[in-house]
């Protein structure tokens, strides 16, 4: 049996098991009013209350947050599933964004949509 070294051991079990953090399936934009209207399309396993994808936020390239949509609810049986975001503000000069999903268990996904504005 092969054996790891300590420190590469204990790197490995303290990473958290993300297997169920929610995709982004697509997005669009257009510009709305004097803001800007995002749709993101989700799935997630969600189980129920205890475990739902809970909201999704545009980012800037530079991870800065521009705009957050909270849900409120499961959607279990509602897969893939798609939202929107009214009003959003994007500083002027901006040609692409991000969109990042989140889990009410594993928090923020690491992987990211990038988007780029009309």
């Amino acid at each position: 049996m092969k054996h790891l070294p300590l420190p590469l051991l204990l790197t490995t079990a303290a990473l958290p098991a993300l297997a169920d953090e929610p995709v982004i399936e697509g997005a669009t934009v257009r510009q709305s009013g004097g803001g800007w209207t995002f749709s993101a399309t989700l799935s997630h396993p969600d189980t129920g209350w205890e475990h739902y994808a809970d909201g999704w936020r545009v980012l800037d390239m530079d991870g800065n947050e521009l705009g957050l949509r909270v849900l409120a609810h499961p959607h279990e049986h509602e897969q893939p599933f798609t939202r929107s975001l009214s009003g959003v503000q994007i500083p002027e000069g901006t040609t692409q964004v991000q969109i990042q999903a989140r889990c009410l268990v594993d928090g923020w996904g690491r992987d990211t949509y990038a988007l780029t504005l009309p």
